[in-house]
């Protein structure tokens, strides 16, 4: 199978041939991952879709149920550099972003040298974000939206491409720390990760108790990642779907919504989840053989997309309304 074209050189090639030739690459990338991650392959296909977007996955999810080794396989399969920082209360912003050490010459000078952290890497897994301090998590705050940190006055740029996908515990809430609206504004999207069926489950029993286990394999390069990248930002989206896009994400907030959702809602999405549902939408489209997107795309994407952008209301909580149920009201509704 032909290789995807470098960045450079996408845009002077016909656009149905390198939608097709990419369709192609990212078809075996899901099957080598399904290979490996037994269960929903619609998470496959959620983080798939992050990383064609370009942005940030928080997997949301009981214990036991492979999110690191979701993260962990992604990075073999496109060929990204990973790294893993397991997120603990003791845990310091110079351990993910690195700190300047002071050495001395052998003519005893003394000067400052910078030591990465593990956030210069293409992939970066954070483990449990959740457990660390709130100083921590905002280590992470311009590293995800600028792609740089700043370490003593002193601007460090991040590798390209650069993803962060943050495992998060729904459960065993003492010792942990709630992820500030801010910060979970930077994840394009959160992956719920739900208990597998009782047939997937009996499969995942034998396979992963024999003596081998499937071993996935890199489909992708890094230039390859990031030729598709570019290529998701130029497919056209129609007028129809941006429409629907606007009109879901403001349906969304407490003071443009309907009055009958609106009352239910304590703070919205912001312009950034627009953005996520013109990208995503368009990586659906492509993962699945198509130049353009559709409604059913903002559809499907709708609940991922605006779930940790949304807060419900005191009253609304104690009335049993559930955020997913206010997401799938606004899209029968608006999409």
């Amino acid at each position: 199978m032909s290789t995807l074209s470098t960045s450079t050189n996408i845009l002077s090639q016909d656009p149905v041939a390198v939608a097709e030739r990419i369709a192609a690459r990212f078809s075996s990338a899901r099957k080598a991952l399904r290979g490996v991650i037994l269960g929903d392959n619609d998470v496959v296909d959620l983080a798939l879709i992050t990383l064609l977007s370009a942005g940030h996955g928080l997997i949301v999810g009981v214990p036991g149920l492979a999110k690191t080794k979701l993260v962990e396989t992604l990075g073999i399969v496109l060929g990204l550099e990973t790294k893993r920082v397991q997120f603990t209360p003791d845990l310091m912003p110079a351990d993910i972003t690195g700190s300047e050490v002071l050495e001395e010459s052998a003519e005893g000078r003394r000067s400052f040298r910078f030591i990465k952290g593990p956030v210069f890497t293409s992939l970066l897994m954070a483990d449990e974000i959740n457990r660390a301090s709130p100083r921590t998590q905002s280590a992470l705050l311009q590293a995800m939206q600028e792609h740089h940190v700043t370490v003593s006055g002193n601007r460090y740029d991040l590798p390209t491409p650069f993803h962060v996908f943050a495992t998060q515990n729904p459960i065993e809430q003492e010792g942990t720390y709630p992820l500030p609206e801010a910060q979970l504004d930077r994840f394009l999207m959160q992956i719920d990760v739900a208990y597998p069926d009782a047939k997937t489950e009996k499969d995942i029993l034998i396979q992963t108790t024999r003596g081998e286990t499937h071993q996935a394999s890199a489909i992708l390069t890094t230039d390859e990642l990031i030729a598709a990248q570019n290529f998701v930002r130029m497919m056209p989206i129609g007028d129809s779907v941006v429409d629907a896009i606007l009109a879901l994400v403001r349906a969304a907030r407490p003071e443009s919504g309907e009055a009958d959702c609106a009352e239910h809602i304590s703070w919205g999405p912001g312009p950034r989840a627009g953005q996520a549902l013109m990208l995503t939408t368009r990586a659906r489209a492509l993962l699945q053989g198509r130049l353009a997107p559709s409604q059913d795309d903002v559809a499907a994407l709708a609940l991922p997309i605006l779930k940790h952008r949304m807060a419900l209301t005191y009253r609304a909580r104690a009335e049993g309304i559930t955020i997913d149920d206010l997401i799938k009201r606004l899209v029968k509704r608006f999409v």
